[in-house]
């Protein structure tokens, strides 16, 4: 039997390996050091249904039910690096799915708000983070479109479902300074990863980093729900 150890190593091998076959597209030569040590500490397993452990540090995307997926590990990874998080930060997250994006940022920050549209599943994550002593997250139900206005403004906001646009609330709520990372495009079109940056003068900056695959964010804005 492959221990969970060997399973991880496997995982963050093959996340080495997806940044050399794509830094062209990226910029990135290798996953910062940080990102691959959050990603050893958070046991991947937890944040997936009973069925899928076996698969779960697999580098797919997997389902976790509502119709929503929890990110392969390579995305995880590229994206925790893009937003570039330090230990005195505040981020957000629109869609919380099964916690394991937020869980692994909480490594790596001060504080996460992650915003989740599917009650149910805001309600399981917030569970499964407790439980496991991820004691800097904080949850709710809501429409990540609207951000999370009482917190802002963020050093960093991560989108893990895809927007037909840039949602204006995100980025008002994002600090001078601040990154966005999101995944822009249609459903089951086109959509290309996108990092954003805000300027110390509030001027924009935005950098299309890589094709992708996500699911629809619902809400105002996006794609019925």
């Amino acid at each position: 039997m492959i221990s969970r150890r060997d399973r991880i190593e496997g995982m963050l091998n093959t996340i080495e390996h997806e940044y050399q076959t794509t830094w062209r597209y990226t910029g990135r030569r290798a996953a910062n050091p940080k990102v691959l040590d959050a990603m050893g500490l958070v046991p991947r397993e937890e944040f997936v249904p009973q069925a899928l452990k076996p698969s779960a540090y697999a580098n797919n995307a997997l389902p976790i039910g509502d119709g929503q997926t929890i990110s392969q590990p390579f995305i995880v990874a590229l994206m925790t690096d893009l937003l570039c998080p330090e230990k005195d930060h505040v981020v957000l997250e629109v869609g919380a799915g099964s916690g394991y994006q937020a869980a692994v940022l909480s490594v790596m920050v001060r504080q996460v708000y992650s915003v989740e549209i599917v009650p149910a599943l805001a309600i399981e994550a917030a569970e499964r983070l407790a439980r496991l002593g991820y004691n800097n997250v904080e949850i709710r139900s809501g429409d990540g479109y609207r951000g999370w206005a009482e917190h802002a403004p963020f050093d960093g906001i991560i989108v893990t479902a895809a927007v037909p646009h840039l949602p204006p609330a995100l980025l008002d709520q994002l600090r001078p300074g601040g990154r966005l990372v999101v995944p822009v495009g249609m459903p089951y079109m086109h959509q290309e990863l996108m990092a954003v940056e805000k300027d110390q003068h509030g001027v924009l900056h935005t950098r299309d980093v890589l094709g992708v695959i996500f699911v629809p964010l619902t809400g105002e804005g996006g794609a019925p729900g």
